[in-house]
């Protein structure tokens, strides 16, 4: 409440400026031979532009086209003001004064429409954002070669077993069918099976590796 008893000497004085203004500019809209509708038409063409250009001042302070739109409105306005005020005779104004009247709809529409669609020198000024890069991976060094003491030798592969038959265990080992045979049956190398379900096979390095054993302990 304070704060619009504080406001409220100053909207009324705006709005007694606001009304003699408006019937000014209506009085020399009328006196340049724009009559009816027309004559208050003009001045709602001035207010207007001066309230565009205004709050556009507000927004953008560094553009210059707000300033010079606010500039021609407010001489539009002082100028009626002044007019009106007995410096000229209102009931035979100069042809100059109907010339400018006729053709201020043009320069309003003008005036509004740059207001409305053209871009700010600040904003153009203002330097834009480069586009996020993606953050790069650090390139990986190539490992160092090991170093002697840290060269390991390489573990002993199982050997895979040679699979024969019987008959080809016993003319590798220059001994027997029956005794491969029989070391197979008594547990001493292991059987494997054969292609088909009647065969068997055993692992040649096992039974020399057996055969070197019975030979040490004999």
């Amino acid at each position: 409440m304070r704060a619009l008893k504080r406001l409220d000497p100053i909207l009324i004085q705006a709005v007694i400026a606001a009304a003699l203004s408006f019937a000014h500019i209506h009085d020399i809209a009328e006196a340049a031979g724009q009559t009816g509708w027309k004559a208050w038409a003009y001045p709602v063409s001035v207010d207007l532009l001066l309230v565009a250009a205004w709050r556009r001042m507000r927004k953008m302070r560094r553009d210059g086209n707000a300033w010079l739109w606010f500039l021609v409105a407010m001489a539009a306005s002082l100028s009626a003001n002044i007019l009106t005020s007995g410096v000229m005779d209102l009931a035979d104004p100069p042809n100059a004064l109907r010339v400018i009247v006729a053709g201020w709809p043009a320069v309003a529409f003008l005036g509004g429409t740059l207001l409305v669609h053209s871009k700010s020198g600040a904003a153009a000024d203002e330097p834009r954002e480069a586009p996020a890069q993606e953050p790069q991976e650090p390139v990986s060094e190539p490992p160092a070669p090991p170093t002697e003491d840290e060269t390991e030798e390489p573990e002993n592969e199982p050997q895979k077993p040679v699979l024969v038959s019987y008959a080809d265990a016993a003319d590798a080992l220059g001994v027997a069918e029956g005794t491969v045979r029989g070391w197979a049956f008594n547990g001493h190398v292991r059987r494997h099976p054969g292609p088909t379900a009647n065969t068997v096979r055993v692992d040649l390095t096992e039974c020399k590796s057996y055969q070197s054993r019975r030979l040490v302990g004999a």
